[in-house]
């Protein structure tokens, strides 16, 4: 039986009996850093991008902005380079901007731990075997976050993603989400060398 037909249900109650008292925790925090986004950046606070999910069904991924809406003079949006400021440079080097997923995790679309939901546009740039990334829910972090994370190539990524599909556990969860406490808080491999964010995946 494929990965596809086994998400196995105590994953699911893993993932809520963190997240939601999580939630509860960090309250405070996630009220603060709204106010702060929507200091510095402007409203909307949120940013919202439909991503592909389960079986690449698509789904709003929600995090807190922190880019601007600058444009060049010909009306165009400039490099993410030259929008992501400072204040959202440190949100995205604690993995702050990643918070409000936990509302994803909440509603069944997202994962503590899975593959990364990246971009809509990628689908048809996959092979068959990176293609399989999405026999699971995406998560907030995985076995690729905790090994190289921005770092990584394309490819290495997607080999990470594909062996967490075949050998993901709630052991394997468990040892992801204590490493990446501990990457976050060194602030390891937060973009490519040069580069503010990760660049296209050209397939």
């Amino acid at each position: 039986m494929s990965a596809a037909h086994r998400i196995p249900h105590r994953k699911r109650l893993f993932d809520l009996s963190i997240a939601v008292p999580g939630l509860i925790l960090i309250s405070p925090i996630l009220a603060v850093l709204a106010i702060a986004v929507r200091f510095t950046l402007g409203s909307p606070v949120l940013f919202r991008q439909r991503r592909p999910g389960y079986l690449a069904r698509p789904f709003t991924l929600y995090k807190f902005r922190t880019m601007s809406d600058e444009r060049d003079a010909e009306g165009n949006v400039m490099p993410d380079a030259a929008r992501l400021t400072r204040f959202g440079r440190l949100l995205r080097s604690l993995s702050l901007d990643e918070l409000p997923e936990l509302f994803n995790v909440l509603k069944g679309e997202m994962s503590l731990v899975g593959p990364r939901p990246l971009l809509m546009r990628y689908l048809d740039r996959y092979s068959p075997e990176q293609a399989r990334r999405h026999d699971v829910l995406p998560g907030i972090t995985g076995w690729a976050q905790i090994n190289g994370r921005n770092t990584n190539t394309w490819e290495q990524k997607f080999e990470y993603d594909v062996w967490y599909v075949d050998h993901g556990s709630f052991r394997l969860d468990t040892k992801i989400l204590l490493i990446t406490f501990w990457k976050v808080l060194t602030r390891e491999g937060i973009s490519q060398p040069g580069q503010a964010t990760a660049g296209e995946f050209m397939g």
